[in-house]
């Protein structure tokens, strides 16, 4: 539901060795697959999922040995099937004008830097070693190559950050700002900001987090200096932050303080929303626990951490060697191919890096899209489909994707649209409520003209969940023959409650019944209900039938027809009524 595509891991750990990284420490060594497994398991991946993207993932994706040769072969086999690639996790400096030229072969994907800090000096205490100039030429070539949004993410409180450091900030967004490709409009910076929170088994366990004011001031002042045209300012609430940096470093003294506020209402935290700072003050002070002790207070060598009796590999002695240079800025360099830093995670018998420095030929390597048709004509068919029991609660865009994956997957040749983000054309009739059924639902699909119809319906169907059901596949009508208006008929069963025919009785003796509906943009429309209900009719006291017109005038949902005629319905009983939509006639 979230991360919605495919992901295949390239490579675990990191050897960059960012000291305030948690995982480049913990997942030590750097492991990488090769590049015959990545694409065989994309191959393999894609054909059983239909997802229309791919991530790479690692702690640093542009350091994976083969990336270009990599990235050629993927393109080769997921441009033809309009599969977009992306690299969410890439340096300045190793994201280069041909991965570039590759990744916007299908659709340019999301484009995001991380700084961390706005000087070379902080982020040589961080040990980030990417320079002012790489981060430049990498974001001008963006702007040459089309991109016109891209992210850059920074933290404030790093150890030995001063105001200095938080103008340099100011000053790279202003320099990249400046950049922009001739004669086109200025490019989108979406520049994110987060309060630093040190994190165990790493170099910066020892430090300090910046106290609550001063995180809110910081943030504030860049929000401030930043509030220019073509500048998105986004930042993690700093109370936010806070309660992450005690949970960060915390012992089992907390155990108590978890229980305390979850009984004072601290639920869905994650959700800003639900996110509530003074109960967790006042949970706190309840549980005894003091949050500046867990925070903004400096460990020292000596202390023993709540953390060290659990081996991560890499040793403690290590772990303060790197605080040390730290504080000097001193730099240490990747040991993915130049000397051991002797951090504890290798013993070089079972555990060692494993990087694949061999690229295989992608000129000779067969690839599946090789052997796949690539018709020309196309042909316009009308999908009919039914939409029941669980898949009622599908929401529209969710159903969509469904289809769309199972086309995929059943490899049936779809037509794209053109320009820079191709979709496949296929076109469904207006949205159903979640909630509601259908028996009769329809959309329209281009296909190769080769492909059967028989044969669509009996793929679809063996790709398709429970409730989905495609039942027939016909040629569509014209677009010039579309009709304005149509007609649908409903079943409407209650679960509780009944109609009361007197009702009934009123509305069909009325001449007209005026309901006001208030449209997205506070404008008033008055639809006459009697000119929308063609027909209704009590089956029993429980169930009736509904034929509605709808047409670009007005657009009525059975549910809220049925409130508005059966006053004595409670809300709670429309909401448990099963409602299903048996027919669809469009009128001539």
């Amino acid at each position: 539901p979230v991360h919605d595509r495919l992901r295949l891991e390239v490579a675990r750990g990191c050897t960059r060795g960012c000291r305030f990284c948690q995982a480049g420490m913990i997942y030590r060594p750097v492991r990488e697959r090769s590049v015959n497994t990545i694409v065989e398991l994309t191959e393999k991946s894609l054909d059983n999922t239909g997802y229309e993207d791919l991530s790479l993932l690692s702690l640093s994706t542009g350091d994976y040995e083969c990336i270009a040769p990599l990235m050629r072969l993927l393109m080769t086999r997921c441009a033809s099937d309009h599969v977009a690639v992306s690299l969410p996790s890439l340096r300045a400096g190793t994201l280069t004008p041909e991965l570039m030229h590759l990744i916007k072969k299908v659709r340019k994907t999301g484009f995001t830097i991380a700084p961390e800090a706005g000087s070379e000096r902080l982020r040589s205490v961080i040990n980030k070693n990417i320079s002012r100039q790489e981060i430049i030429e990498t974001v001008q070539n963006a702007f040459q190559l089309g991109w016109q949004v891209f992210k850059l993410y920074f933290m404030v409180g790093l150890p030995t950050e001063t105001d200095t450091d938080l103008q340099a900030i100011i000053d790279l967004v202003q320099e990249l700002r400046k950049l922009q490709k001739p004669h086109k409009r200025r490019g989108q910076i979406n520049v994110s900001v987060a309060t630093f929170i040190p994190k165990p088994h790493t170099p910066f366990q020892w430090a300090a987090q910046l106290p609550l004011d001063e995180s809110r001031r910081r943030i504030q002042w860049l929000r401030e200096q930043l509030k220019m045209p073509g500048i998105h300012f986004k930042w993690q609430s700093p109370e936010v932050s806070c309660i992450e940096g005690l949970w960060a470093r915390g012992d089992r003294r907390l155990s108590h303080l978890l229980v305390t506020a979850y009984h004072m209402g601290c639920k869905f935290d994650g959700w800003s929303d639900h996110f509530q700072y003074h109960l967790w003050q006042a949970a706190c002070e309840k549980a005894g626990v003091n949050i500046d002790d867990y925070t903004s207070r400096q460990r020292y060598h000596a202390e023993s951490l709540p953390w060290d009796h659990i081996d991560t590999g890499s040793t403690k002695e290590f772990l303060w060697g790197e605080w040390e240079k730290a504080k000097s800025g001193e730099h240490t360099p990747d040991c993915r191919k130049g000397e051991c830093n002797d951090c504890g995670a290798c013993d070089f018998e079972t555990i060692a890096p494993r990087v694949f420095a061999y690229c295989p030929d992608e000129n000779n390597r067969p690839l599946q899209s090789e052997l796949k048709s690539k018709p020309d004509d196309f042909k316009r068919m009308e999908i009919v489909f039914s939409k029941t029991g669980p898949a009622r609660f599908f929401g529209h865009l969710e159903m969509v994707n469904i289809f769309i994956r199972a086309i995929h997957r059943c490899g049936i040749p779809v037509q794209y649209s053109r320009g820079f983000h191709p979709k496949p054309k296929i076109v469904f009739q207006d949205a159903l409520p979640i909630g509601l059924e259908s028996q009769n639902e329809r959309f329209i699909l281009s296909v190769s003209g080769h492909i059967k119809k028989d044969e669509i319906v009996k793929q679809l169907n063996g790709q398709l969940p429970r409730g989905l059901t495609v039942y027939d596949c016909r040629p569509a009508p014209s677009r010039s023959s579309r009709p304005l208006t149509s007609r649908a008929t409903y079943q409407v069963d209650l679960a509780a409650g009944s109609f009361q025919p007197q009702e009934l009785e009123r509305f069909k003796r009325c001449s007209e019944m005026i309901i006001n509906r208030t449209s997205r943009k506070g404008k008033v429309n008055n639809i006459d209900l009697r000119s929308v209900v063609v027909k209704i009719e009590l089956h029993s006291r429980a169930s009736l039938e509904l034929v509605l017109r709808s047409g670009p005038e007005a657009v009525l949902r059975p549910a809220e027809v049925v409130r508005n005629i059966f006053s004595s319905i409670s809300e709670q009983a429309l909401k448990r009524a099963r409602i299903i939509k048996t027919d669809m006639q469009h009128d001539a």
